[in-house]
């Protein structure tokens, strides 16, 4: 179909002996999916589908009434009961949690941000003895599983008087997120030209100029790629507040789910309201910062 369009307008300026541009310009082609990627969007389309399926049926569970949800006869409510988001907030003290996972998470990111920026920045640039040996170090604490690593930190809190404390709980999600997050940076500042340092040294700047100026504004798609990854890692923390914490008023969201998840007195429906209510900041996080997430990530994986 696409050579008999082509040839028609090769006809058709042929036989235009005037040499009138108008009749000339080529005209728009008709865009045709072929056939071998209608198969692949079909499979994107379902993987899409498979994906999106847990927050639907999370959505209509928390909209239908405690019957409806244990029936099971139908993922469409009978009605929109919006009260139990009400029950929710107001018997799960959702308000406090939410301030907390915001807090905890913002403090961490800020705090992961500095040090993992300044340490892949020295990995990048500076030369020193036990330079490799300090990477391995690294790539050694990443591969211990955080639980193993629970009881040597709470040790150390205890010693520090750190226990059940809001500064020791983002010291802990600071140290862990460290690691990953000084190896994409110093991916990010390896790929950088260093002639634009040595300009601006020969100009008079400082180490601390040049760094702040002129390095960190262009690894910005790395920064957001670590804000993301790591924003998510500290939201959806849970096994660490359940060990440090023994105060209700300093749980995060994640902690909080679980006062719902009773044998006793089982409400489910409850239950999946709040859960709708901790992903929102997560969702409106992503909207507002999509373009930003897509080339830091799209930039992170071409490193």
């Amino acid at each position: 179909m696409v050579t008999s369009l082509v040839g028609t307008e090769k006809n058709g300026a042929a036989e235009d002996p005037s040499g009138d541009s108008r009749d000339q310009s080529p005209r728009p082609r008709r865009r045709r999916i072929r056939a071998n990627r209608v198969g692949l969007y079909g499979l994107l389309g379902v993987a899409a589908l498979t994906a999106l399926f847990p927050l639907l049926w999370m959505l209509s569970g928390s909209l239908q009434t405690q019957d409806e949800l244990l029936s099971g006869d139908s993922l469409i409510p009978s009605g929109f009961h919006w009260k139990t988001y009400v029950t929710a907030w107001t018997d799960g003290d959702l308000g406090t949690y939410l301030s907390n996972s915001v807090f905890y998470t913002l403090t961490a990111v800020l705090g992961i941000l500095v040090v993992s920026s300044m340490a892949g920045y020295v990995l990048a640039r500076v030369e020193f003895w036990g330079k490799g040996f300090f990477t391995f170090v690294i790539l050694a604490v990443m591969i211990i599983p955080a639980p193993a690593m629970f009881l040597a930190q709470y040790r150390l809190l205890l010693d520090l008087g750190l226990t059940n404390s809001r500064l020791g709980y983002i010291l802990i999600l600071i140290t862990s997120g460290v690691p990953m997050a000084t190896l994409i940076m110093r991916s990010f500042f390896v790929g950088q030209p260093r002639e634009l340092e040595e300009s601006a040294a020969l100009d008079g700047a400082s180490p601390l100029r040049i760094f702040a100026s002129i390095i960190l504004p262009l690894a910005r798609p790395g920064l957001a790629a670590v804000a993301v990854i790591q924003g998510l890692h500290a939201w959806n923390e849970y096994l660490m507040a359940l060990v440090l914490f023994d105060d209700n008023s300093l749980m995060p969201i994640q902690r909080g789910l679980t006062s719902f998840n009773s044998a006793e007195t089982p409400q489910q429906q409850v239950l999946l309201a709040a859960t709708v209510i901790s992903v929102v900041p997560v969702i409106v996080f992503y909207l507002l910062a999509q373009r930003n997430i897509v080339n830091g990530l799209g930039a992170g994986a071409l490193k």
